[in-house]
């Protein structure tokens, strides 16, 4: 099943839906309990797609990939590398990536964002499969420049737009099938298959379980594959994971002050 979430071109008015066969069926409730359908429906032409969800919280993996044709390393690090996103930085889908200021160019970073749908505290890796809800396809935009000396990302990675999420949340996705890629301004960058990933789901969601509650709403970014590049503004990045769909985001500088 797809959910998604848009603005109606007509009013602005912002509705839930369920997507099947290109026509969005209006929703109310809470997708993460109990839902039910309002009778309303719209084609895709009438509607400004946004994030699929309003994160609770967004926490993302790094360095989480090896690249086609390298060994997994036999020891898994003990404490991996965990960042916090602003959910300030959503954004959904053709909606634009502001470059900030004092910088000419940012990094596109093509993940599968899986969806936390019910509390988990302390679980194990054979129960982390129970509390996914769905995934969606994020892009964890990084402006490098400002990562601290230390190895701090926080900064880099909380900018208002760089997370665009979408564009739709699917609860049926095949991840034997998944590949992780992306294209920027129409060439191919990023292509990925999941057994690439160095920790995998369900490591990443006990582990952050044994730190903190998740809650329905959290989303994790699993890392991005090898070939993840530099975009300047005027430039076009589509992040797509088949059976999800493609996020389309273009890059603009920043309004002159």
């Amino acid at each position: 099943m797809k959910f998604a979430r848009f603005a109606l071109k007509a009013d602005g008015s912002i509705k839930q839906a369920v997507l099947r066969e290109q026509t969005l069926y209006v929703i109310e409730g809470d997708i993460f309990g109990l839902w039910k359908y309002k009778g309303s429906s719209y084609d895709l032409n009438e509607v400004t797609l946004l994030a699929p969800l309003e994160p609770h919280s967004i926490i993302g993996v790094g360095k989480n990939y090896i690249a086609a044709g390298e060994t997994k390393p036999e020891q898994l690090p003990k404490v991996p590398v965990f960042f916090y996103k602003p959910v300030t930085s959503v954004i959904g889908p053709e909606a634009d990536i502001v470059i900030p200021s004092g910088v000419t160019e940012v990094k596109f970073e093509s993940e599968l964002a899986v969806v936390i749908g019910k509390q988990a505290r302390n679980i194990q890796e054979q129960e982390a499969w129970d509390y996914v809800f769905g995934y969606t396809i994020a892009n964890d935009v990084t402006a490098p420049q400002f990562n601290h000396p230390d190895g701090h990302w926080t900064v880099s990675k909380s900018f208002d737009t760089f997370t665009p999420l979408g564009p739709y949340l699917e609860t049926e996705l095949d991840l034997q099938q998944v590949r992780v890629q992306a294209q920027h301004n129409g060439t191919r960058k990023q292509d990925s298959e999941l057994e690439l990933m160095i920790l995998s789901i369900p490591f990443l969601i006990s582990y952050l379980s044994r730190i903190l509650t998740l809650q329905p709403g959290d989303v994790i970014l699993s890392g991005s594959p090898a070939g993840a590049e530099f975009m300047a503004a005027g430039e076009l990045i589509e992040c797509q994971i088949d059976g999800i769909g493609l996020l389309r985001n273009s890059t603009v500088a920043p309004p002159q002050s």
